[in-house]
């Protein structure tokens, strides 16, 4: 077979690949991880998994706890990128597949808005007076912008006006990272709802009646896919049997152990110390594929590092996430996926309903409701006990008229440490100190995956970074560090996929906002 060329990137591949003398080790068992096992394995070479955690998946487990699962902030399979969708496929049967609606709604003042926000339903819910001030407000934002659209604030304040921003953006944003909206810059809101705007979403369309004109469907912004894929028993289901697949082609995956060291020798790494029940072993490696925290992977490196090197990588900082599940009577329950929550009373930012994504995650006549909350590691909420967070959901369950406290049977807590790669104005430097370091000293060191490139991915951006990873350790010349650049929202319709017509593989676009430097976003706790 001589080379072929990567659709995405147009590069020459290598063709066949002698076997490699050592194992490839691979540092975690989540998306990133498992698909470069499983991709190796396929192609013949030894594979050594190694995950620190009890459970595979990463942040796409599926938490099992008393027969209820729960998923770890909803992941819909749903991707622009061929490559994936096929890996998916392979791994699981189509029969292990549900095709779901997707539903989510914005709860605020005690009702429920349709997202994308749609005329009708905020006119209902708004009320005349209101909808009528909002419309004012609007107008006058087209006479008086914003004076500062550098920020997520002015951004929206610029296409909404301002009483529509302070319903429906500006308290949910910032609950998930933790800062005003004033401070997150306009980037995010670009991508975030890209072609929507007050004018799209209501003027347009009455325009368009008075004319007695219909609109053009073609030109239409249609913001959100209508439905997904999603394995029965939860995205673990995925990673689980896909553990199973690299184990029966010959693959190990050690869990309960942790990657202690990488050692480099003459400008490469040439074996990994890995820690099991008190036990050290050295594990000689070709290859080190890693989807640790990328900060985490640069402590470990034997010689250290230079000390600019683990400064850049100590600066590296992260948002962290804690669910607590909730079981119901099904009847309490509702059809949404995930209900965003802009009630700036309670701290809950989103609600899942287990039972919305599968029947299989919950038990006959009951569902389970996720309070999610997004945190710091060793903030008040993250060291507070199990019991007082089953409360905390309890009562801001009942607070805000959703489900009565008394309909509350049983709780319990999901915490996930370093869920969201947090982009400050000096992260970009870090990382570049980062990977440039790797690249000249160790470039058999392969960082992949969300942590692993301390870049917002998505599931199936992780694992086309893995894919990836894997040609180019067979002899291709790709960049992965293109993957997940463009600005485009992840669940966008692209009309072209309807045609037949090609679709970029390189990704489905999704980013993070940049955030404004702190003592929070340093690491430490905020005040409660």
């Amino acid at each position: 077979m001589g080379p072929s060329k990567d659709s995405a990137t147009g590069i020459d591949t290598a063709g066949p690949h002698a076997s490699l003398p050592d194992p490839v080790v691979v540092i975690g068992a989540g998306p990133a991880g498992l698909t470069a096992a499983y991709e190796l394995v396929m192609s013949g070479d030894p594979v050594i998994v190694v995950e620190a955690d009890s459970v595979v998946g990463g942040i796409s487990r599926t938490v099992e706890r008393d027969g209820w699962r729960f998923d770890i902030g909803g992941h819909r399979f749903f991707t622009k990128v061929t490559p994936v969708a096929e890996f998916w496929h392979q791994i699981l049967p189509p029969e292990d597949f549900l095709l779901r609606p997707r539903m989510s709604r914005i709860f605020y003042g005690g009702k429920y808005y349709d997202y994308p926000i749609k005329l009708t339903n905020a006119l209902s819910n708004l009320g005349l007076v209101e909808a009528f001030r909002c419309g004012l407000s609007f107008l006058w934002v087209r006479i008086r912008p914003p004076k500062d659209l550098s920020t997520l604030e002015g951004y929206i304040v610029s296409n909404y006006g301002w009483r529509l921003y302070r319903h429906f953006f500006k308290t949910y944003n910032e609950k998930v990272w933790g800062v005003s909206a004033s401070e997150i810059s306009a980037d995010w809101g670009a991508q975030r709802i890209k072609g929507m705007s007050m004018w799209n979403a209501v003027w347009e369309p009455i325009r368009a009646s008075v004319a007695g004109k219909r609109r053009n469907k073609s030109k239409q912004v249609t913001s959100l896919i209508e439905e997904f894929e999603y394995p029965k028993f939860g995205p673990g289901m995925m990673w689980e049997r896909c553990a199973e697949q690299v184990i029966a082609q010959g693959g190990e995956v050690r869990m309960e152990t942790k990657v202690t060291a990488v050692h480099v020798e003459d400008g490469n790494a040439v074996a990994a110390t890995v820690t099991s029940d008190g036990s050290t072993t050295r594990v000689p490696a070709s290859h080190v594929i890693s989807s640790m925290p990328f900060t985490e992977l640069a402590q470990i490196v034997d010689p250290p590092v230079p000390d600019e090197v683990l400064a850049a990588a100590s600066d590296l900082h992260y948002r962290d996430f804690l669910t607590v599940a909730l079981v119901i009577p099904e009847n309490r329950g509702f059809p949404d996926n995930w209900i965003y929550i802009h009630a700036p009373d309670v701290r809950v930012g989103r609600i899942q309903n287990f039972g919305s994504w599968s029947p299989f995650l919950v038990k006959d006549g009951r569902t389970c409701l996720g309070m999610e909350y997004f945190v710091f590691e060793g903030d008040d909420l993250w060291t507070s006990s199990d019991d007082e967070l089953v409360a905390l959901g309890t009562k801001e369950l009942a607070a805000i008229g959703l489900v009565d406290a008394s309909d509350v049977e049983a709780g319990y807590v999901v915490r996930m440490p370093k869920a969201y790669p947090v982009y400050d104005d000096v992260y970009r430097d870090n990382v570049d100190v980062l990977r440039r370091w790797f690249e000249a000293n160790a470039p058999n060191v392969h960082p992949v995956g969300r942590n692993g490139m301390h870049k917002y991915n998505n599931q199936d951006h992780s694992m086309y970074t893995a894919m990836l990873t894997v040609e180019n350790i067979h002899g291709a010349h790709h960049d992965i560090w293109s993957v997940n650049v463009e600005e485009e929202y992840h669940e966008v319709k692209d009309v072209r996929n309807r045609t037949g017509s090609d679709v970029d593989a390189r990704g489905t676009g999704r980013d993070a906002p940049v955030l404004p430097r702190s003592p929070t976003h340093a690491g430490e706790a905020p005040s409660s």
